[in-house]
Order: C-alpha cells, then sequence, then structure tokens
C-alpha cells in the first residue's frame, strides 16, 4: 500500500492510497470464509456451498466492500497520524479518479480531494481587553419580582360591590323596546363577565359599584363594540346571530368575585421557595435578588461570547477557505437543495465555520473538556430558566433532572446543550485569561445595547 499527500495550496491537497492485492487478499478470504458459513443457495445446504460458486457470485461485492473498509481505515489513519487539520470528508478528485474496475483489475488507485483547515492564531492572552455588562438589580426590579409572585400567589374572593378588575356573575335576560323581559328571549343563568374588558366606557361604568342582587341593564352589543366573537360566547349564541344582535339585557348580579394578592408572609415564602427556604421578607427579598443576578449573569457571558467571537474575528482578519470543494461538501450534505441555495448560504455557513475553528483552537489552549454531566448540567440550567418564567422557583432536583434527560435525547437538543456547554466554558476561561473591563449597567442599557446591535446588524 502507497499513501501520498500532495498540497495543492494553502488549503487544498490532494490524497492518493494505492492499494494492491496483498493489502486485501487475506481480509477477502476471511469474509469470504465467514460469508460461507452463513450463505444458503438452492440444492446445497446451509454452510455448505463451494466456495468456488460463492466466489463466482458473490466475490466482486466482497472485494468491493473489504476494498472499501481498508481504504476508509487508511484514509482516517493517515489524516490522524499526521495530524492534518481538515474540513468535512475527503471526497473523490473528479478529474484524476479514474473509474475502479473490481472485475478486471487487482489493484486499485483512490485519489481524494482534502479541503484543509486555515491557519491561524485565536489564542488569547492578558493582552486583550474585552467588555463585560454586569447588570444590576435594583430595588425596583426585586420589589417588581415580589408584586408579581404575590399576584400569582393569590386567589379570588367573593365581594359585596364591584370595581375595576372584579368579575361579575348573573342572569342575563334580553329585552324588548319598551325595556321588558322579550318573551322567547335569550337568558343565560350563571353568565360571567369581566366590565374591565368592555371596549365602551359609559356600559363598563354602569358595573362601578354596583352590588350583589343588583338588576343592571345595559347593551352587550355597545359594551363590546359589536364583536361577534364576544356576543356569541357571552349570550350562548352563533356568530351570525350575534352579528345581528342589538338589544338591551337585563343583568342581575348574584356573585361578585376579586383577585386579590398574597400578603408578603411565610405562605407565600413556602407556596414561591420551597417550605423553609427563607423565613422572613428580607430572606425572601435577598434571594429574588440572588436569583436575578445569577440569571443576568447569564446574559453577561452570552454577550461577552458575542463580543468575543467579533473581536477574534476582526483580529484574526478574512481567511481562506477551500471554496469549491465545502460547496461539493455542502451540496451532498443538502441534496434536496439548489444551487441558488448553496450560493445564498455559503457565505453565512463560512462565518460560522470561522467561529467553530475558532472555539476549536480556543478549547485546545484553554484545555476545555465537555464531560457528559457538563451537557446533563446545561439542560438542566436550561430547564430551569423556563420553569422560572412561569414563576416556578422551587422544582424539586428530580423532576428538573427528568425534564433534561428528556430533553436530551433529541439529537438536535444534545448539538445545541454541546455548544452552549463549550461557549460557556470558554467564556468563563476568558474571564480569567484576558483583561476585563467591568462595566455595571442597567438592564434596560443592556437591552437597548443588544437592540442597537441588532440594527446595526441588518
Amino acid at each position: 500500500m502507497n499513501v501520498s499527500f500532495e498540497k495543492v495550496d494553502k488549503v487544498n491537497a490532494l490524497l492518493t492510497i494505492q492499494i494492491e492485492k496483498a493489502d486485501y487478499e487475506s481480509k477477502v478470504a476471511a469474509a469470504l470464509k465467514d460469508f460461507r458459513k452463513k450463505a444458503s443457495l438452492p440444492g446445497f445446504r446451509p454452510g455448505m456451498v463451494p466456495t468456488s460458486l460463492l466466489k463466482k457470485r458473490f466475490g466482486t461485492e466482497i472485494l468491493a466492500e473489504q476494498v472499501n473498509k481498508i481504504l476508509g481505515e487508511e484514509v482516517y489513519k493517515y489524516i490522524r497520524e499526521q495530524k492534518i487539520n481538515i474540513l468535512g470528508e475527503p471526497l473523490p478528485n473528479e478529474e484524476k479518479q479514474e473509474p475502479v474496475d473490481f472485475v478486471n483489475k487487482e489493484d486499485f488507485t483512490f485519489v481524494f480531494d482534502v479541503a484543509l483547515a486555515p491557519e491561524f492564531d485565536a489564542k488569547i492572552s492578558d493582552k486583550d481587553s474585552l467588555d463585560y455588562y454586569q447588570i444590576e438589580v435594583s430595588d425596583e426590579m426585586v420589589n417588581k419580582q415580589v408584586e408579581n409572585y404575590a399576584q400569582r400567589g393569590g386567589q379570588y374572593n367573593k365581594v359585596d360591590e364591584c370595581k375595576e378588575g372584579d368579575m361579575v356573575k348573573g342572569i342575563l335576560g334580553q329585552l324588548d323596546a319598551e325595556g321588558n323581559v322579550l318573551e322567547g328571549g335569550i337568558q343565560v343563568e350563571g353568565a360571567v363577565m369581566l366590565p374591565n374588558y368592555m371596549k365602551n366606557e359609559e356600559e363598563k361604568a354602569k358595573f362601578n359599584g354596583a352590588k350583589v342582587n343588583d338588576v343592571l341593564v345595559f347593551n352587550p352589543a355597545k359594551a363590546y363594540e359589536n364583536n361577534d366573537v364576544e356576543l356569541s360566547s357571552l349570550l350562548k349564541i352563533s356568530k351570525e346571530e350575534a352579528a345581528e344582535m342589538k338589544s338591551d339585557f337585563s343583568f342581575q348580579i348574584t356573585e361578585i368575585t376579586r383577585y386579590e394578592a398574597s400578603a408578603i408572609n411565610q405562605e407565600l415564602f413556602d407556596k414561591i421557595l420551597g417550605e423553609g427556604v427563607v423565613s422572613s421578607e428580607e430572606e425572601f427579598r435577598a434571594f429574588i435578588k440572588k436569583q436575578m443576578e445569577n440569571q443576568f449573569a447569564i446574559d453577561s457571558e452570552y454577550k461577552l461570547t458575542l463580543d468575543l467571537r467579533a473581536y477574534l474575528t476582526e483580529r484574526i482578519g478574512k481567511l481562506e477557505f477551500p471554496e469549491a470543494t465545502l460547496k461539493r461538501i455542502m451540496k451532498i450534505n443538502n441534496e434536496d437543495k439548489d444551487d441558488e441555495y448553496i450560493e445564498k448560504n455559503f457565505a453565512p455557513s463560512l462565518e460560522e465555520l470561522t467561529w467553530h475553528l475558532i472555539k476549536e483552537q480556543l478549547s485546545e489552549q484553554l484545555e476545555i473538556k465537555v464531560e457528559q454531566d457538563d451537557i446533563l448540567e446545561s439542560a438542566k440550567v436550561v430547564t430551569r430558566l423556563q420553569f422560572a418564567q412561569y414563576g416556578m422557583m422551587n422544582i424539586p432536583e428530580d423532576i428538573l433532572l427528568n425534564y433534561a434527560k428528556e430533553m436530551l435525547k433529541n439529537k438536535q437538543q444534545v448539538e445545541n446543550m454541546v455548544a452552549r456547554t463549550v461557549e460557556s466554558k470558554i467564556a468563563q476561561k476568558v474571564m480569567e485569561v484576558a483583561t476585563l473591563n467591568r462595566k455595571t449597567i442597567s438592564l434596560d442599557e443592556f437591552n437597548k445595547m443588544f437592540a442597537q446591535e441588532e440594527e446595526a446588524a441588518e
């Protein structure tokens, strides 16, 4: 066997592998022998088919299989041993690769195009300066979060007099032009309304100060500005009937309920954070502040990663890539797409490839290693944040773990978590190695900064 490697230019190379009969003869014989043990042909008992017959009928197929197996092993063995940094997979050379004749020839030559990764230096040191934005958690933000939790921990209570925001329940009755109950008209028992959602202020005002057992006269069509969906739902009629409905209705109030926020007490603390986690309002606020700081630290880390990417991409400059070979690879990986798609997406793919190569180099320099436990922990962080969006803070560890494991059953999610973990570890190491210009800013300033960057990118 002979293997040769020829660099065509800085980012393209030819890998030639010559396989002779001596390289595959024993393996083909062993494969044929193994195949004979299982082979079954008409007229022969299983395992008793003559080797000569099997070789005549299946020899070419077995030969091709073994040669291709040796070829694959040798290609990646050579690349690995020579420490060649390649992009994608080696592809058969379209000009020098001759058709492979497994029937008439014993020696075979394979020529591959190899896309080489460009050489550059993205290593980081204390000479590299980056801004790090720490989001300040103000008392106002903590107060607002406490109010949100109090609202979530509140409950509906029955009251005697209606105020803005209350919910009313009662009996609806359609009236005629003289204001009397219309015989055979619409009646709805147990009708529920939130007057605050009425569009007409005059109709809405009729409910303010009303009490249980009061009878009001109002016009649903006016109240909801002829919204047939709202009227259909309230009056239990079709949308077509609702579109024609203009009548006044009487409404006898049978119940008024008001949603009242929870008191800031131990019951709320236990409901939101878990029993006994904190024992005073001061501890509750401190816990919330710390949690918000931890969540914002993830945002700050993400911002640092984006800035690091932009900084290093600019520092190393435009890289030279083997574009023709990479487009072939991209086309193979997107067989259902046309050439227009390849051209449109090629430049963005090079940007992502550049960042991927930068991360690989940083991972080697900073000795970044990603274990299975790291990926699981990243999935738990994402899961915890998702629950937190709905105010669910005291998720038991076993439930959190189960959700994270379920997430990682999806291949795409695993790839996302690996990328997230690598970038997070790189950012944490860079914070130790590079010179950081720490800046404390408000959440509004942080969000505006992102909005401005997005506008600039468009």
